[in-house]
């Protein structure tokens, strides 16, 4: 069993496509389906289902995988770590964040990593908290940045508190509340909302302040991002409740105080046996120390 046939198997499992997994690996399609092919003879077993539609993982593929990731995620790490031993930082930096993020500044921060670590690949996933921490833990990405509730901490893997925050409302120019300085619960539990899917830390926060207030709201729209929440909400669809930090950057809505408004906590989180050498450079660029102990 070959580590690029790991790879091959992995890629295909995260786009459900073999064409679409050749591009991503720079190798033609018929070698990754051969290399495939071998493996699945190897282990005597089909690791995926292909008909013309759509490919998708059998339950021997299922079980396999996370395996096959920890295998080649292990071998990433040693080259890594053989090349920080002679002062290179190499391999693979894969950072994970919400959508929200205020404390600090990804772009820049990935810039200037680029510029100091030229060797290091860099990555960029989008998600929601808890399936960020996931996928640190399972070692799919190195370093991932969460908010959550004031009631929730990170599980399974080392995180360092970055900020506090309150929501606060975000409303259409032209909505009535638009001029207030402030505002409750109880009056904004009349209006229609727009927030993240149900079940995701960013709407949790909402959730349970309207629902620790004795209150019930309608949320008519879910969308997975922030900027499409503020797209619903400029023409006076909805309205929403964002990080005080985060709401600056959206434009055509008003921000508004709300006087009982839930709060928010951001980490960043690594894996609990250490960051990789370029997950420790890239933290070090943000000041961030690493010494925090798994939660």
């Amino acid at each position: 069993m070959e580590l690029q046939q790991m790879r091959y198997v992995i890629a295909v499992a995260e786009t459900n496509s073999f064409t679409r997994a050749a591009e991503r690996c720079l190798v033609v399609q018929s070698a990754l389906s051969h290399q495939i092919a071998r493996l699945e003879r190897e282990l005597g077993a089909r690791l995926f289902d292909r008909t013309s539609r759509r490919v998708r993982l059998t339950p021997a593929g299922a079980a396999f995988l996370p395996d096959a990731r920890q295998c080649l995620d292990a071998a990433e790490r040693a080259a890594a770590e053989v090349a920080a031993a002679v002062g290179e930082v190499r391999g693979r930096l894969a950072v994970g964040l919400i959508p929200t993020v205020a404390a600090v500044d990804i772009p820049n921060a990935l810039r200037d990593f680029r510029r100091r670590y030229p060797h290091v690949r860099i990555s960029l996933r989008v998600g929601a908290s808890e399936d960020l921490a996931e996928q640190v833990e399972q070692g799919a990405i190195d370093v991932a940045f969460l908010g959550l509730p004031t009631t929730a901490r990170p599980r399974g893997v080392a995180a360092h508190e970055l900020a506090r925050d309150r929501l606060v409302a975000v409303v259409a120019p032209d909505h009535p509340l638009a001029d207030e300085p402030s505002v409750d619960l109880r009056r904004l539990s009349s209006e229609v909302f727009v927030d993240l899917p149900a079940g995701t830390a960013g709407r949790i926060q909402s959730d349970q302040a309207f629902s620790t207030a004795g209150l019930c709201r309608d949320v008519a729209f879910e969308v997975t991002t922030a900027d499409y929440i503020a797209r619903l909400v400029e023409p006076g669809l909805a309205v929403a409740m964002l990080p005080s930090a985060f709401a600056p950057q959206l434009t055509g809505v008003v921000t508004i105080e709300v006087t009982d408004a839930p709060a928010r906590v951001e980490y960043v989180v690594w894996s609990r046996v250490g960051p990789t050498p370029a997950a420790t450079a890239f933290l070090a660029i943000l000041d961030i120390p690493t010494t925090r102990r798994a939660e």
